[in-house]
């Protein structure tokens, strides 16, 4: 197909920032979560991407709050949004702002629903269906690890958003991708120092992925051990799928994926608050460190 990319990777720029707390459903946070989604706009990121599994109707309100900022879902679980009502709110959100909103998409994990069978074959089904209610491949990406779901990601979508992993896994990713497709992955930052508060802040919060096959069969494919995914992650495992440290090397560690072929990098900041926090002061340390 055309390049259906181009236009959104301009858009994204280099750097986005990835959250949890900017999808909250509680009404007494939206005044804090449309005035952060602005800050971030002001600051120069180029996207927001929601986790957990969040639909249209929670980057709607972040989108009206600003005025060019591309908000994304990364990711949107196929087993939780039917595609028709998928393919309905986009529709909605398109006619209301044109351009503003990418639909990220991924399967998920089977420990997170009782639906999961062929997934693969489960995600194919769901973009025919969004391709026979008119969502424009150019305005989707997959939440790709494998060589199958890069392989999908390039021919059905504008690309790929990986989450939890490294330079090297981005370096193979745009080898399959090719050129041209948007290649986005997640990356976690520890703004500290002290590399032992450092570690212990980013195993605490890497404990949960480390319990799903789709993330450590990721990793025994790209030269990782079994012992580097006991007690929390090795060193060598946190090191690689965190940046952390001085303004240089967490510096260094965003332009190591770029390096490796990522057009945009999605950094979700790791703090010692709760998951779902909007951490706005680390936000704008990181803005001005990657300026």
């Amino acid at each position: 197909m055309d390049n259906p990319a181009a236009s959104l990777k301009q858009r994204l720029g280099r750097y986005g920032i990835w959250s949890t707390g900017l999808r909250s459903e509680d009404p007494a946070a939206r005044g804090e979560l449309t005035d952060a989604a602005a800050e971030l706009e002001d600051l120069g990121y180029g996207a927001l991407w929601l986790g957990g599994s969040p639909g249209a109707q929670h980057a709607a309100p972040l989108i009206g709050a600003t005025s060019e900022i591309t908000v994304g879902t990364s990711i949107q679980s196929i087993w939780q949004y039917e595609a028709k009502d998928s393919a309905a709110a986009f529709a909605d959100l398109e006619a209301a702002h044109p351009g503003r909103f990418v639909l990220g998409l991924g399967v998920s994990h089977e420990k997170f629903t009782q639906q999961y069978r062929r997934p693969y074959s489960a995600l194919v089904g769901y973009l025919d269906a969004l391709d026979a209610a008119g969502v424009p491949a150019g305005r989707r990406l997959l939440a790709a690890l494998g060589p199958r779901t890069l392989e999908l990601s390039r021919d059905r979508s504008a690309g790929a958003i990986p989450y939890l992993v490294t330079p090297e896994h981005t370096a193979y990713a745009r080898e399959i991708l090719g050129e041209a497709p948007i290649l986005a992955p997640e990356l976690k930052v520890v703004l500290e120092r002290d590399p032992d508060r450092a570690r212990a802040a980013a195993r605490d919060y890497l404990a949960m992925y480390l319990t799903l096959p789709n993330y450590t069969n990721n990793f025994l494919r790209h030269g990782f051990t079994e012992s580097d995914l006991a007690d929390g992650g090795s060193d060598r495992l946190i090191d690689a799928v965190y940046a952390w440290g001085d303004e240089d090397h967490i510096r260094e560690r965003v332009t190591a994926f770029h390096e490796a072929g990522a057009d945009h990098v999605a950094l979700q900041v790791i703090g010692t608050g709760p998951g779902d926090a909007l951490p706005r002061e680390e936000w704008r340390r990181l803005a001005a460190l990657l300026a």
